[in-house]
């Protein structure tokens, strides 16, 4: 670079600074803004109490409230069998299913009732035996008074020499004779009520006999006892079967139960809504006894729906009848059962299939809080404070206490009151203060968020 070109840049160079620092020196000051700043637009709430529906959820399996396991009484060969007696056939009550070979009962049957006969043939022969001794006893003991007469004078004759010694024993000799016909026949009579005895003993023992071979042929033929499903079929006409042996089993259709897994606290929670829980025990109740509460707590205040896990938008109404002993080893629930009426009557297949024996389901139990209570979403609480807007619509932080939490609901019981408009949106930062642009949320979408303000199907 020659000598003229590096005193132009050093030129350059000098200007440029020199023009920097005019610039910085004469500038003017930035103009300050007086506006507020711009409100936050939010989503609130207004608060109000409202009747809240407090819910329980499990799930388990269906069975029948009632199954009957047919099982042989008595040996022998099926003679027959009823076409619908086939796994899933329904079977109406009354209808005869199965019948095993009643011969050889029909003649131990008729045995017995001819042992009967031949009592009662024993037993007028007895009759009139003693109607007989009783005549004849009457007839001999007129005798023996003769004879006693005829004593007594042939001992006067005796006494005035008139008689010979050797009749006057004959006549003693006759005289006891009759007497031993008398007591003969008197002690016939004294037997007879120890024969009828013996004959009712007989008659009792063939009675029992009776009855126990008229059960044997009655055992031999298989009713329904009241509408069923045929579950299993484990036996062929022809077939010999032997007593202890099951033939097959049957599902009563009129109910089923299903036998479902619930959180204690959720169950505990439910079951403290009803109405009747303040009610003072009796005194004579034993404490910690509750194997009855289901006959002493208001269950019908329940609501409960049984919902097959294959079809969800399908529902079953039921009734809480009990809940089992023990919990669960391993959930640590307890098994409440539930008992759904006429689940094939009011099924209406393939849109509506009934409850089948195993089939899994979902059920709900239901109750409305007694008093109206402060639920918000539980997306509105942090950490145990929610934000609300103040009167002059600014920001102000408010703790509460939760009494519970149902899904995506938390229950207020201490922090909010009615007219408080609760802010839905998480704020970040919340700082106290904060100015507000409201917009109030439509109340029927928390309404939504009830389980229990639901359609039913």
């Amino acid at each position: 670079m020659t000598r003229k070109n590096k005193l132009m840049l050093a030129i350059a160079l000098v200007t440029g600074i020199a023009f920097v620092v005019l610039m910085v020196k004469f500038r003017q000051a930035p103009e300050r803004s007086q506006a507020p700043p711009s409100a936050i637009p939010v989503r609130i709430l207004q608060i109000s109490p409202q009747v809240f529906h407090t819910e329980a959820h499990g799930y388990g399996q269906v069975m029948p409230a009632q199954s009957w396991n047919a099982v042989a009484n008595v040996g022998g060969r099926i003679i027959w069998k009823h076409p619908e007696l086939e796994s899933g056939s329904l079977v109406p009550a009354g209808t005869r299913l199965l019948e095993i070979d009643p011969g050889r009962y029909q003649l131990a049957l008729d045995s017995t009732m001819a042992d009967l006969a031949g009592i009662e043939a024993e037993r007028r022969q007895l009759e009139q035996e003693e109607h007989n001794t009783r005549e004849l006893l009457q007839l001999e003991e007129s005798r023996l008074a003769l004879a006693s007469r005829e004593l007594e004078r042939a001992k006067t004759l005796s006494g005035q020499g008139a008689l010979s010694q050797t009749r006057l024993d004959e006549q003693q000799r006759a005289t006891l004779q009759q007497q031993h016909a008398v007591q003969s026949l008197q002690n016939q009579l004294r037997l007879i009520p120890l024969r009828r005895e013996t004959l009712a003993a007989r008659k009792t023992r063939l009675e029992t006999v009776l009855a126990s071979a008229q059960e044997d042929l009655k055992d031999t033929r298989f009713e329904a006892p009241w509408n069923m499903r045929i579950h299993q079929a484990k036996v062929d006409t022809g077939q010999h079967v032997s007593p202890g042996q099951t033939l097959f089993v049957a599902d009563n259709i009129s109910r089923a139960e299903a036998t479902v897994q619930l959180e204690v606290a959720e169950l505990r929670r439910v079951l403290s809504q009803l109405t009747d829980t303040d009610r003072p025990a009796p005194a004579n109740r034993p404490a910690g006894d509750f194997t009855d509460f289901h006959r002493t707590l208001p269950l019908h205040q329940l609501e409960v729906w049984v919902t097959p896990t294959s079809m969800p938008d399908t529902r079953w109404s039921g009734r809480l009848t009990r809940v089992t002993s023990s919990l669960d080893s391993t959930t640590r629930t307890v098994q409440a059962v539930i008992s759904v009426e006429e689940p094939y009557r009011n099924a209406r297949p393939p849109a509506r299939p009934p409850l089948v024996r195993n089939m899994f389901v979902q059920a709900t139990l239901s109750a409305p809080t007694p008093k109206p209570v402060i639920a918000v979403p539980v997306s509105a609480v942090h950490q145990g404070v929610v934000y609300l807007v103040s009167d002059d619509a600014r920001l102000q932080r408010q703790p509460v206490t939760l009494a519970w939490q149902q899904g995506d609901v938390a229950i207020i019981a201490d922090g909010l009151a009615a007219g408080d408009r609760l802010i839905l949106d998480d704020l970040v930062p919340a700082i106290d203060g904060t100015p507000l642009a409201p917009h109030v949320e439509e109340p029927a979408s928390m309404a939504a968020r009830q389980p229990g303000a639901e359609k039913q199907p």
